[in-house]
């Protein structure tokens, strides 16, 4: 499987933006509602790296833009990084996100102090759990009413992995 990442770009905006409106991305908790507002979150990832708070890539899986995962640090506690992602649904079930999940890894392995990772997800999404689990973190709990999406709580399952 041919599976990459590389820093995201301000021209990825209209990918994003084109995969992120389906309707099956219910548990973001920040999905665009315009291409200019992609634009926007994109600009902001410079500086974002260049501060070491926030790492955001592209998924490229053989050759083609499919999705996206990043690391953001704990604003207090910088030797914890959440870790989010998405991918285009037409590449679901591939095994793409555990492969770009492992490249992640890595780099915050060589470039960050962080320590302890942690993916949290909507209970009600299993497959960010199959990722999970396939990429060696654990099931530490539920965060009763973390995600509010559209007027609605949801509770999360946190898995971490230490490095």
């Amino acid at each position: 499987m041919n599976v990459e990442i590389r820093p995201q770009r301000i021209s990825d905006a209209k990918r994003y933006f084109e995969i992120l409106s389906s309707p099956n991305f219910h548990y973001l908790p920040a999905i665009p509602k315009t291409l200019e507002e992609e634009r926007c979150f994109l600009r902001l990832n410079s500086e974002k790296r260049r501060n070491g708070t926030e790492f955001n890539f592209s998924i490229i899986y053989n050759g083609r833009h499919v999705g996206a995962i990043g690391v953001r640090l704990d604003t207090f506690r910088p030797y914890i990084g959440e870790i989010g992602f998405f991918v285009d649904e037409q590449y679901w079930g591939r095994g793409i996100t555990t492969e770009a999940l492992i490249k992640l890894e890595e780099f915050i392995i060589e470039k960050t102090d962080i320590t302890r990772i942690e993916i949290r997800m909507a209970k009600q999404n299993k497959a960010s759990q199959r990722v999970a689990v396939k990429g060696g973190y654990k099931k530490e709990g539920i965060l009763v009413q973390m995600l509010f999406i559209e007027d609605k709580y949801f509770d999360c399952y946190l898995y971490a992995k230490i490095l």
